[in-house]
């Protein structure tokens, strides 16, 4: 028993405990219970780590341990973290924490709703701590099925069609990527699945040529790789609060990671040769996703074309391979991660009020519910990149680390990738001042309250984390660069 098995061993405890609930308090009991001990546990893991390393310690996993799960295959229950992973189940724990607060007055089916929310719980966590190959594929799908029911029957407009849609995306994805695991384990010769010891077999670059793709766009259907990030904006418009949060916030991150841990290091000599076709891809994630939400009306399609764009920004930063933009891009993953979850909070706490997510329809919302306005300005100006806040340290660690690279193709891209902060400053401050300013245009508005105590206790560890990191970011990019030069010889 390692104690980073207690990141599945809660939820897998809500999970049976919520089935003897009888009614809503012992829900949230239980709940709220489960997510603060799942914060707590992230926080020592963090601090844990932190003072390993600072002891000296130059493992490239710490807290490591292995049981055999299936030994025909060598397949393990391998479990461990570094510095990536351990800032993924820190955002994974704040994320789940917050969605189960904005949840905490959901009156459709609640014990289902939380039953199926703990079961995502599970994949994401097993996946950040799982170190096996075979295992870590498990917990991604453990985490992408509760998906269609949680959008397909908690969402709202076209539910049944934006679930399929993600369904039948990413378990093309997920086909994909069997395929290219198959092909690294077959391929690489060895005996185990175990990332680190693949890592040692060289796989044959003529192999590698085939197989990096497989696993790159498998993992980047989720990271909404551009052409298949079709699924995300209405995934996104369609699901519930929290689980817009979980998703955009975390789920997709899933994708990076992947590229980061499987793809990237696995096939260094293939992701070299082919990474000028998936720059292009990035580029113009990170460009078409910030023009796309110029155009939208709806806050939750504003939000999540906004999301595009800044996942494609961490597919990016990898693939140019140095330390200073890969460090760049697990940092815009826990930006990201934390100022979307405070976007689609707020947007679903607006939702509930004034039944309309159409900017034209509202406006004036700041004299009216002062709280929900200034955590969405606060998200806005994360999402834009003001300095003092995580989006700035994320996006310029990436920016400056892309740009050194020496050969003109690189520069060029990274310059493309630069408009993107001037598109993104425009719709970002175009819908506050739409929404939050000017004469109430819907006169019912008037009546309108603001953020009671769960909401915005939700909204304010948000947004604590989003200044913590942009006010002290050295903790996170010292632990991350570690991890990153441990991995990657450069």
């Amino acid at each position: 028993m390692n104690f980073l098995s207690l990141f599945v061993l809660i939820p897998v405890l809500m999970l049976c405990g919520l089935f003897m609930t009888r009614n809503m308090k012992q829900i949230r009991w239980i709940c709220a219970t489960g997510s603060s001990l799942l914060l707590i546990l992230a926080a020592v893991l963090t601090f844990m780590y932190i003072g390993e390393r600072n002891a000296g310690n130059t493992e490239a996993m710490l807290f490591t341990a292995s049981a055999v799960w299936y030994a025909p295959l060598n397949i393990h229950y391998s479990i461990g973290v570094d510095g990536i992973s351990v800032a993924m189940l820190l955002l994974s724990s704040i994320i789940v924490f917050t969605g189960t607060f904005t949840s905490w007055k959901i009156e459709t089916m609640p014990k289902e709703f939380f039953l199926w929310f703990c079961l995502l719980s599970i994949g994401v966590f097993g996946f950040f701590i799982s170190t096996d190959l075979f295992t870590m594929f498990m917990f991604y799908e453990i985490a992408l099925i509760p998906m269609y029911l949680l959008i397909g029957v908690w969402g709202t407009g076209k539910k049944e069609y934006a679930a399929m849609k993600l369904t039948l995306m990413l378990m093309g994805g997920s086909a994909l990527l069997l395929v290219g695991i198959l092909g690294i384990y077959f391929a690489s010769g060895a005996s185990t699945m175990n990332l680190l010891e693949l890592a040692e077999q060289h796989i044959p670059e003529v192999m590698q040529r085939w197989i990096f793709p497989l696993t790159f766009i498998g993992f980047g259907v989720l990271g909404a790789l551009f052409p298949f990030h079709t699924w995300s904006p209405d995934g996104h418009a369609s699901a519930p609060t929290a689980v817009s949060m979980l998703h955009a916030g975390v789920l997709m991150k899933l994708g990076g990671y992947g590229c980061f841990r499987v793809a990237i290091f696995l096939m260094p000599e293939a992701a070299k040769e082919l990474s000028w076709i998936f720059i292009l891809l990035t580029g113009i994630s990170v460009v078409y996703g910030a023009y796309s939400a110029i155009v939208q009306t709806d806050l939750k399609y504003i939000n999540a074309y906004s999301s595009v764009s800044h996942c494609g920004l961490v597919l990016f930063a990898i693939l140019m391979y140095n330390e200073t933009a890969m460090t760049g891009a697990v940092m815009q993953m826990l930006s990201h991660g934390l100022m979307t979850a405070l976007f689609f909070a707020l947007i679903g706490m607006i939702y509930g009020r004034t039944h309309t997510r159409d900017i034209r329809e509202m406006g004036g919302l700041m004299k009216i519910m002062p709280f929900l306005a200034v955590g969405y300005v606060i998200a806005g100006l994360a999402s834009l990149g003001l300095p003092g806040l995580s989006g700035f340290v994320a996006e310029m660690t990436i920016f400056v680390g892309a740009f050194q690279n020496a050969d003109v193709f690189h520069r060029v891209m990274t310059v493309i990738a630069c408009t993107s902060i001037v598109i993104t400053a425009v719709y970002i401050l175009r819908v506050v001042g739409k929404l939050l300013y000017g004469a109430v245009v819907n006169e019912h508005h008037k009546q309108l309250t603001d953020a009671v105590w769960y909401e915005r206790f939700a909204v304010i560890v948000l947004i604590i984390a989003i200044a913590g990191i942009g006010l002290a970011p050295l903790w996170v990019s010292d632990m991350i660069h570690f991890s990153v030069d441990s991995l990657w010889p450069f």
